[in-house]
This record gives C-alpha cells, sequence and structure tokens, in this order.
C-alpha cells in the first residue's frame, strides 16, 4: 500500500536538506529578499546512488563531472549540491573546472570524498558560474543542513518556475515500511527524453546502486520522460535517486516492483506538476494513445500529439480541433489507420471510426474550459501498444516569459 505523507526531499529517514541564497540568481528589487539559489541534499552515511541524465549532445559541465562521479564511486553519495540562476553550459574548460570545485567544496563541507558529490546547475545558458558565490552558498548550506530544509531546497532550485514542487510518500512490504522522497524543477525548456530538468528522488530503504538504477531508469520512461511543455531538452537535465537504507529495509531484484511503485507515485507527481506550471500554462493535458501497433508506435504517436504547437494552442482558445489531432497523430510515423481511428476530448467522442462527429463540438468545448483535461486517440492499428503522455497548453504568456528570459 502506497500513502502521501509529508515532508518532501527528507520525509525518508536519514536524510537532510538546505537551501540557501548566495547571491548566484539576480539581485532583487529593493525591500526584497534574495532569491535562494543554492541547495544541498546529504544522507547520513553514503547512499547507494543512481542517476539519468539528458541525451542532449550539447551538454553542460555538471552532467559530464556527475557520470563520472557515479563511475568512479561505484554508485555511491555523499552529498548532492545544486544551484539555480546559471546552468553552466557551454563554458569551456573553465566550467568544468567550476563543477569540479562546486564538488570539491561540498565535500570539503560535508566530510566526504571528491568522489561522493554529485552536482547540478540550472539557468541560462553560456553564463560563467561564479565559484567565489558557489563556495560561500556551499558553506552557509551545509551549516543549515536539517531534517526540516526540505521545503528551502525545494525553493532553491526553481528558476522559472511559478511554484515549488515536492512530494512524499510511505510504501508498506510485506518486509516492512519504507519512504520515497522528492523535488524537481522545471518549467520550460521541458521535454526531457530522459529525465527533468532537474530532479531529486531519496528513500531510506536499503536497495543495491545498480538495482536502484535499473528502478530509476525503468520509473524515468514512464514519468519524467513522458513530459513536454514545449518540445525542448536542455543540456543540464538529470535526476538524482539516494538510497539511505536508514529503513532497515532492504530491496533486491525480486522485490523491485515494491521500489518502482514508490519512485514511481513521487516521480509521477513531480512530473505532472512540472506541466501543470509549464511557461505560461493554463491547463494540464493528459493524452493517451491506444490501438497502435507497439508501445514504442503509441509513444511516437502521442509525444508529436503532445508537441503540436497547433494541438496546444487549440487547447488553450478552448478549440475542439480534432482535425489538428488526427493530423498529428497521422505524421508521427506511428502505423495509423485512418477508417479505424478515433478521438475523444474528455468523454466526448468527436472522431469514430473514421467518422467526424462536429455536432458534439459544444459538448467538448466545455471540457476544454477545464484546468484538466485528457484526450484519447485510437490510431486504429489494431494493436494492444498503449501510452500516455503529459503536456500544456501554449499561451502568449509562454512567448513573453522566453522573450525576457535574459533580459
Amino acid at each position: 500500500m502506497i500513502r502521501a505523507i509529508d515532508g518532501g526531499i527528507t520525509a525518508p529517514s536519514g536524510f537532510r536538506a538546505a537551501g540557501v541564497a548566495c547571491g548566484i540568481k539576480r539581485a532583487p528589487a529593493a525591500g526584497q529578499p534574495a532569491a535562494l539559489d543554492l541547495a544541498l541534499v546529504t544522507p547520513a552515511a553514503p547512499a547507494s546512488a543512481a542517476g539519468v541524465f539528458t541525451t542532449n549532445r550539447a551538454v553542460a559541465a555538471p552532467v559530464v563531472l556527475s557520470r563520472e562521479q557515479l563511475r568512479r564511486s561505484g554508485g555511491r553519495a555523499s552529498a548532492i549540491v545544486i544551484n539555480s540562476g546559471c546552468a553552466n553550459a557551454c563554458t569551456g574548460a573553465g566550467g568544468d573546472a567550476v563543477a569540479r570545485q562546486m564538488a570539491e567544496a561540498a565535500a570539503a563541507a560535508v566530510g566526504c570524498a571528491v568522489d561522493e558529490v554529485l552536482v547540478a546547475s540550472t539557468g541560462v545558458i553560456g553564463v560563467a558560474l561564479d565559484i567565489t558565490k558557489v563556495r560561500a552558498g556551499v558553506a552557509s548550506a551545509a551549516r543549515a543542513l536539517g531534517v526540516d530544509g526540505s521545503a528551502a531546497a525545494t525553493r532553491a532550485i526553481m528558476t522559472t518556475d511559478p511554484f515549488p514542487k515536492s512530494y512524499a510518500v510511505e510504501v508498506e512490504t510485506a518486509h516492512g515500511t519504507f519512504r520515497v522522497g522528492g523535488m524537481a524543477k522545471g518549467s520550460g525548456m521541458i521535454e526531457p527524453r530522459m529525465a527533468t530538468m532537474i530532479g531529486v528522488l531519496t528513500t531510506d530503504a536499503a536497495v543495491a546502486p545498480a538495482v536502484l538504477s535499473r528502478a530509476l531508469t525503468r520509473v524515468c520512461d514512464e514519468t519524467f520522460n513522458a513530459i513536454t511543455v514545449d518540445g525542448e531538452c536542455s543540456t543540464n537535465d538529470c535526476v538524482f535517486a539516494l538510497a539511505s537504507g536508514v529503513s532497515g529495509v532492504t530491496v533486491a531484484d525480486a522485490d523491485i516492483s515494491a521500489l518502482v511503485e514508490g519512485l514511481r507515485a513521487v516521480a509521477g507527481h513531480l512530473a505532472r506538476e512540472i506541466v501543470r506550471g509549464g511557461e505560461g500554462a493554463t491547463k494540464l493535458v493528459t493524452i493517451t494513445v491506444t490501438g497502435a501497433a507497439s508501445v514504442a508506435d503509441a509513444r511516437l504517436a502521442a509525444r508529436t500529439v503532445a508537441n503540436s504547437p497547433l494541438v496546444k494552442t487549440a487547447i488553450h482558445g478552448g478549440d475542439p480541433n480534432w482535425g489538428r489531432l488526427v493530423a498529428a497523430a497521422g505524421r508521427s510515423g506511428a502505423e495509423f489507420a485512418i477508417g479505424r481511428a478515433s478521438v475523444s476530448i474528455g468523454d466526448v467522442p468527436l472522431f469514430v471510426m473514421g467518422v467526424p462527429h462536429d455536432e458534439r463540438a459544444d459538448d467538448a468545448a466545455r471540457v476544454l474550459a477545464n484546468r484538466d483535461i485528457t484526450i484519447t486517440i485510437d490510431v486504429g492499428a489494431g494493436g494492444s501498444g498503449e501510452a500516455t503522455m503529459w503536456t500544456c497548453d501554449l499561451s502568449a504568456e509562454y512567448v513573453r516569459i522566453n522573450g525576457e528570459y535574459r533580459t
């Protein structure tokens, strides 16, 4: 059984967190507090660790370093340090050096080996990260670490996010109870194809690094890898998972399903919240494709529909233009049979076995007035392939936010 609990990233036993302001983000307006921009998460002892990373070949220095850290440590970590406000991406050898110095500062602050520190950055691409500010931030965060630090850490990793994203659950198994917590950030430049812009998951189950890595990869495919805001894959995307083992509940390969379910519950909630908080978004849209020749085909069709600017703008305007849904699914590359295809918006069938039902358009328009919308598309291939993607509408506010992002 799984139930939601409070506590976020530090709900599982054995974790502390902190979020501080160190001046990486631009100075606030007069009279306003400085924005939190550095987070630190630590387990009580070196923990099993796993990560999934961006598939973008314009990869940021922190991603390069953290991949190597996991390899060198054999999947163990004692700290995760994350800054917001600067991506440290496309910054050359200097950026590589800063990422390494960030890990060194965290290692010194918490008293662990440098190879046991994972690093992540998010913000503007092509801007040098000030290591002096990072060092001061890490020292401040280390002093502030606590089991009550989840909320501050979650706020510290935000950039254009309209709200913080954290969640935690308790998982009851035949072998005992363990917890899973998490935090994530992301609002624009979201189509991870691996994870989210930045995410951290924690559990107090005892899990070997290899088992944790398999579980994380599987969960990301079904959650963080099934969302899109704007079809843009970031240079810095990464999701980390840490397992402290403090609960005393051991999860081996034979019991991996319980761990997967717990991670999926947290990651799925965070992934949907990323889409709900997408830049300029007013609607969360769940797109499910059925009747596909394979799961891969279903995912391909769902992703194409979810990324279509024509679909997203029609949803924003409340226009039940099912033709845009059919056209996007048909061009996706997935097997598609127009004479057997069907489309529903909510519980309103608008296109059934190749026949339009525009007399139901007003009913569908009323569905589109809601903040949460479901769209179901049967591609007519006659198979059992099925997949779900989450997306949002595309508004003028998205254009404004990104037109002013660096200014």
